[in-house]
């Protein structure tokens, strides 16, 4: 039986979005929209090729013939990689090689031909992504966020520029094999036409601009679906598409999947962004009953957030005994521009003989791998890098141990623990989800958003939108962290515990996030000059964080952060 608001969008006519939130049923509406429509002749674009299949599925099943599911890149792939006899890089361009195909040796300095490289990558997939059609219409500097890449980037301006392009036209010519974003581009340079009645496009918060742009170029009739609070691939220059067109909008806001409590869990971290002056409205009503509990997962913000969990589990603390990693599990242990983990621990064990990629034996130690680091914002590198100094030589024997533990895919639902990074578990669902405490808290964003500019401030609100879907993946129990909640009250399904203690399991207590508020009002508010002097007086002349707290109304965790921000304590 459908609800008011999918009989709404069903029943609609001409272009329309539909702002449809975690676990609202969207796929079920699309289905009834199409079956709705058995004359017209219907695309529906999904976001990459798990969602295609599984959108294949469920329209078979309902019988509905009548719509064509491809991915944008699926489209383009017939179009251009066919018919030109291209060859496909599949896993992109490490940095050694971006080196070695422009013959950027030449260049002195401190492995400077490898942050440019690093740099020159960035920039094809900005320009790929986008809907730009030359080069020089953008200014890549613009969407560098770490200071010293952004300096870097600014001091090589024209060359990296000049490298981009001569490194696309390689492609072009297919004098090297082409990047999956390469040929998407071309198609919509191209300005295909799509003969369709109508064209549904799924996740429209996360399409790049050059996605968006062969989409909004049809004269079909257009449908957006997506949720603005789950667009976490900006990093790969994704925009809101939602925020881009001005169609009349219509709403999917039941959640099928759990309950009011989480529902008002999610509202309430999704409210954070109203500290980074962009929206924070969001229709969200949880009608899930709790089951159960089949389906057991873990859900970090990082590849190295997840190990070190994994490890805690598995090996510390023994308390599960099989595992599956979302995706293989090598994928954790490598960066994105192909270094691994066992490179980086090689590096930091002084064993450079044994260091297979090219880029990290070219370093003389860690201390030249972090200021490589610093001037290109590598930070999935920089997450290796922090694993490796938490766990040093143990990481071969633990990593062997995850593997030896880990199930295959057709056994992913025996796992005694599934660990996924939320991009990874984007759009499942499980039924007992625990967070990972590498996540953004609204203690750290209040600290930052007054020295962030509009890219700082995009990024931030990024971070919020990732919490918000890793807290929504869960159909009946949560368990969340104290460290991303500040105290714990009474709420069915949500259970707050502390990695304060590593030997302590789960509290189990429950959670109600407006009585936290009602408790702590002041402590979210931004920090008056008033209440800085009088936290330095008070704390130079000795008094204790928990009496700070009393005294100024904070929480603990608030006047510490306080602190460090003042720079008052020496020792920190």
């Amino acid at each position: 039986m459908l609800t008011k608001e999918q009989i709404a969008i069903v029943g609609s006519t001409g272009n329309i979005k539909i702002n449809a939130v975690a676990g609202s049923g969207k796929t079920t509406t699309l289905i009834e929209y199409a079956r709705a429509r058995p004359g017209e002749k219907i695309l529906y674009l999904a976001f990459n090729k798990a969602v295609k299949l599984e959108a294949e599925k469920k329209f078979s099943e309902k019988g509905v013939a009548n719509v064509r599911i491809e991915t944008a890149h699926s489209l383009a792939y017939s179009q251009i990689v066919r018919r030109a006899n291209y060859t496909l890089k599949n896993d992109g361009y490490k940095t050694p090689e971006v080196v070695e195909i422009l013959g950027l040796n030449s260049y002195t300095g401190r492995h400077t031909e490898y942050i440019l490289a690093t740099h020159i990558n960035a920039f094809i997939s900005y320009f790929c992504n986008s809907d730009k059609a030359k080069v020089q219409e953008l200014n890549y500097e613009e969407v560098v966020n770490d200071p010293a890449a952004k300096q870097f980037a600014l001091n090589f301006k024209q060359e990296i520029s000049h490298q981009t392009r001569l490194f696309l036209d390689k492609m072009n010519k297919g004098e090297i094999p082409i990047l999956h974003d390469f040929y998407l581009k071309k198609f919509q340079l191209g300005k295909p036409v799509l003969y369709f009645d109508t064209i549904l496009f799924d996740e429209g918060q996360d399409a790049s601009e050059a996605m968006l742009d062969i989409f909004l170029s049809q004269k079909a009739t257009k449908v957006i679906v997506g949720d603005s609070h789950q667009q976490i691939y900006g990093w790969r220059y994704a925009v809101n598409s939602l925020e881009k067109v001005d169609y009349p909008s219509y709403d999917l806001s039941t959640s099928f999947r759990f309950n009011q409590e989480i529902a008002q869990l999610a509202k309430e971290i999704v409210s954070w962004k109203r500290h980074l002056k962009t929206s924070s409205d969001i229709k969200i009503t949880g009608i899930g009953k709790p089951g159960k509990i089949k389906t057991r997962a873990v859900i970090a913000r990082t590849n190295a957030g997840l190990l070190v969990k994994a490890i805690e589990l598995l090996i510390e603390k023994k308390e599960i005994g099989s595992v599956y990693f979302e995706g293989r599990i090598e994928n954790y242990t490598y960066a994105s521009e192909g270094a691994s983990i066992y490179d980086v621990l090689n590096l930091y064990s002084g064993e450079k003989e044994w260091i297979r990629d090219k880029m990290i034996a070219s370093m003389k130690d860690m201390d030249e791998l972090e200021e490589y680091i610093e001037n290109t914002g590598d930070s999935q590198l920089r997450m290796l890098v922090e694993v490796v100094k938490e766990y040093g030589k143990k990481i071969p024997g633990y990593i062997k141990k995850l593997k030896e533990c880990h199930l295959d895919h057709d056994d992913k639902d025996k796992a005694d623990m599934i660990f996924s990074t939320v991009h990874r578990c984007k759009g499942m669902e499980y039924d007992e989800v625990t967070l990972a405490d590498d996540f953004i808290t609204e203690e750290k964003i209040l600290d930052l958003a007054d020295e962030q500019e509009a890219a700082g401030m995009a990024k931030l609100a990024e971070e919020v939108n990732l919490l918000y879907v890793a807290v929504t993946r869960t159909k009946s129990e949560l368990y969340i962290s104290e460290e991303i909640v500040p105290e714990p009250s009474k709420g069915k399904g949500i259970k707050i515990f502390s990695n304060k203690k590593k030997s302590e399991k789960p509290a189990g207590k429950n959670y109600n996030y407006q009585s936290v508020r009602e408790k702590n009002k002041s402590a979210y508010a931004p920090w008056s000059k008033e209440e800085d002097k009088k936290l330095a007086a008070l704390f130079q002349k000795g008094s204790s964080v928990k009496d700070l707290a009393k005294v100024l109304e904070r929480t603990t965790g608030s006047v510490v952060s306080r602190i460090k921000k003042l720079q008052l304590d020496p020792d920190e």
